[in-house]
């Protein structure tokens, strides 16, 4: 059972190599009217897993849509194959909508990922959609320290090559880790990372996704427990 374990994760990470080839690392897009943000959650009692989108306009960031999809765990947890837990949910909830997005922004990382090839470029080459990387903490990498101001940025290393970019959102409050997904190049990305972000600490479609996915968790846990 080990040895076929063992064979499975070197296939996804085969095939995870694979699929990293596809990646678009500069704009290939036009016009930016809406932005989605795609957040999962799990419910471990269950063993299921909770994707959301929600679609905001771009300009005024108005929630113009928001889907969701509950479904059973399909992949193992095996750190640096994440996606391949979280892309279905994802998918299940983006079919649902009648606004296809112009960009989606991940609470999760482009190729600021081992093999270059996390959330957001899988999401996004699947999809073949504009894809950021916009994660809390830090995969991988290394950076110098950054200004305290907002706007500030340093360069995201990993063996002489640039992954990302460390950015502050707000004076004096931890930065973002900002990187490409699909189609956008990282200059873009962190233009949208940062005028999204014009608030609070992350930007406006991962809060807004963050918000719906740990309400929708909510809401089904409340479910099955009365149905126990």
């Amino acid at each position: 059972m080990e040895e076929q374990q063992h064979f499975d994760e070197l296939l996804f990470i085969a095939k995870q190599e694979k699929l990293a080839k596809s990646v678009k690392i500069h704009n290939e897009f036009n016009d930016i009217n809406t932005i989605a943000g795609v957040d999962v959650a799990y419910n471990e009692q269950s063993s299921e897993v909770v994707g959301a989108i929600t679609v905001l306009n771009a300009d005024t960031l108005e929630v113009l849509e928001v889907q969701t999809s509950i479904e059973p765990i399909s992949f193992p947890y095996i750190p640096g194959l994440f996606s391949f837990r979280e892309v279905p949910p994802l998918l299940n909830a983006f079919n649902k909508l009648t606004i296809v997005p112009d960009l989606i922004v991940c609470d999760g990382h482009g190729i600021a990922h081992p093999r270059r090839f996390g959330l957001a470029c899988h999401l996004g080459v699947t999809l073949d959609i504009p894809t950021i990387g916009c994660g809390k903490t830090k995969l991988l990498g290394e950076f110098k320290e950054l200004a305290k101001h907002r706007g500030a940025t340093s360069n995201l290393m990993d063996r002489a090559e640039i992954i990302g970019k460390v950015l502050r959102t707000q004076d004096n409050i931890k930065p973002v880790y900002v990187s490409i997904g699909h189609k956008v190049s990282l200059d873009t990305a962190v233009e949208w990372v940062l005028k999204l972000a014009s608030k609070y600490r992350l930007p406006e479609t991962t809060r807004q996704a963050d918000q719906l996915v740990n309400k929708t968790l909510k809401k089904h846990r409340e479910k099955t427990y009365e149905k126990t």
